[in-house]
């Protein structure tokens, strides 16, 4: 972290191919060929009302000549420091970068699943509008890079396929550390220095004017401002205010975890109990006895045990964001999207919808009907670890899981199979651990791919 700001301090005063139709192989894109998604200004935004309501004034094309200036005395102080820095954020395209980082902030707080996805959204939405509105002034502007109108500029990084005014690097930068300033206001300045710190480096590699930078952190900020507005008012911070209901078959016990979740606002959701399921079996029931003897019976082997835990501590809990997130970041590497922004800021905004309101239904379902654990309903049973602190019905694990699994198979066809086949496993893992009941996990299967396809249907209208 020291690099940072003798980085920022070397920075002049003045820094403040198009992809197949969504549901072919995404494979097919190896590199791009002429200007990335030229129509992604007109892309239908989550919250801000259009690329084009943030399009920016045109650049100072009689400055030009006088920031290649300033970029070629900026690329003679380049070290291996400032280089080791320009390929860390030259990694994937922007969005995968700060998906790393607000992860890793989310899981060394502890964040719980349900608010976890809530940040990633807003992340990602936010960086999501910021790249529409980008290239509305991208492919209005049509800024060629520094270096068409000084060859002489010596560039470290290939130029991003796309018109160099607003940097994009520099629009998803400010937009992700004004949203990461909100989420941890202690950490605001640190991230702050971060986003410059990010813009700033397009700058060291001679890929972007100042004056790109500049109006991208600008840009990005405005964009971010919005949506955390919109965030603001999703009743996420508001406190649970009931009681947990007692009586026969009724889960029991103390500080139930995140029942507030029921009621937050969604993204794509018209309410959280829009594909709410029927009530479970009674508790009394033929069909829940045969429930309870599947996970009595059920012969469990060292390696069961061990796959149980690895779904419950290893990924899943509050790591379990950490793994599907990062399935789909190594997804947009592997699929050669580097130099897709938009693209990536989709899928990213796309999933992480999916999945907050994936979980803001789970929850509603859960806190309807407050199922009572197996453990609970007979307290003979051994189970391989102790039961997360809320409702049995449905099974969380089954929810997050076949959401994901779902959106990444739409948005990377070619890997479908293998996401469903980590959600199947995700899924049966709470039986291999006694912990819930075959109904809760077929339930949260259901409603998953209930919300996940109501995302989908979003995405296909959404002009990308």
């Amino acid at each position: 972290m020291r690099r940072r700001p003798l980085l920022l301090a070397a920075l002049p005063a003045t820094t403040a191919l198009t992809l197949p139709a969504a549901d072919a192989p995404a494979s097919e894109v190896i590199a791009p060929r002429g200007p990335v998604e030229p129509g992604a200004g007109a892309w239908r935004s989550w919250v801000i009302a259009s690329g084009s309501a943030f399009r920016l004034p045109p650049p100072n094309a009689d400055a030009s000549g006088d920031e290649i200036t300033q970029l070629k005395a900026l690329a003679e102080r380049r070290d291996a420091a400032a280089l080791q820095r320009i390929g860390y954020w030259d990694t994937g395209a922007p969005s995968y970068r700060w998906n790393q980082i607000l992860t890793e902030a989310l899981v060394r707080n502890g964040t719980p699943a349900n608010l976890a996805y809530r940040h990633l959204s807003v992340l990602h939405i936010a960086i999501h509008d910021a790249m529409i509105a980008a290239w509305d002034s991208k492919h209005t502007h049509g800024r060629p890079p520094p270096s068409a109108l000084d060859p002489g500029l010596q560039t470290v990084i290939p130029n991003p396929p796309s018109p160099s005014y607003p940097a994009e690097h520099a629009v998803a930068a400010g937009a992700a550390g004004a949203v990461l300033g909100t989420l941890f206001p202690q950490r605001s300045d640190a991230f702050r220095a971060l986003a410059e710190e990010a813009a700033a480096t397009r700058l060291l590699a001679g890929v972007a004017y100042p004056s790109d930078v500049a109006a991208g952190l600008a840009l990005g900020r405005r964009v971010a401002a919005t949506v955390i507005e919109r965030a603001a008012a999703d009743r996420s911070a508001e406190p649970w205010t009931g009681t947990v209901p007692t009586g026969p078959g009724l889960w029991s016990g103390t500080n139930p975890a995140l029942p507030q979740a029921a009621s937050w606002r969604t993204w794509v959701l018209e309410r959280p109990d829009e594909f709410r399921p029927p009530p479970p079996s009674a508790y009394d029931s033929a069909e829940r006895r045969a429930e309870l003897a599947e996970l009595r019976d059920y012969r469990r082997t060292p390696k069961s045990n061990a796959d149980a835990g690895f779904w419950e501590y290893a990924v899943g809990g509050l790591r379990q964001y950490q793994f599907w997130g990062g399935q789909l970041a190594r997804l947009t590497l592997e699929h050669r999207l580097d130099a897709h922004a938009p693209r990536v800021a989709r899928a990213f905004a796309l999933t992480y919808a999916a999945l907050h309101d994936t979980g803001v239904a789970c929850w509603d379902a859960k806190y309807a009907y407050w199922t009572i654990r197996p453990f609970q309903l007979d307290p003979e049973l051994r189970t391989v670890f102790p039961s997360p602190n809320h409702p049995s019905y449905p099974a969380a694990h089954a929810c997050y899981s076949v959401a994901a699994a779902t959106m990444l198979g739409h948005l990377f066809p070619r890997d479908t199979e293998a996401m469903a086949a980590l959600a199947t496993d995700a899924a049966e893992s709470r039986i291999w651990a006694g912990i819930h009941y075959r109904s809760d996990i077929v339930v949260g299967a259901e409603l998953a791919r209930a919300v996940a396809g109501k995302v989908i249907d979003r995405a296909r209208a959404d002009g990308a």
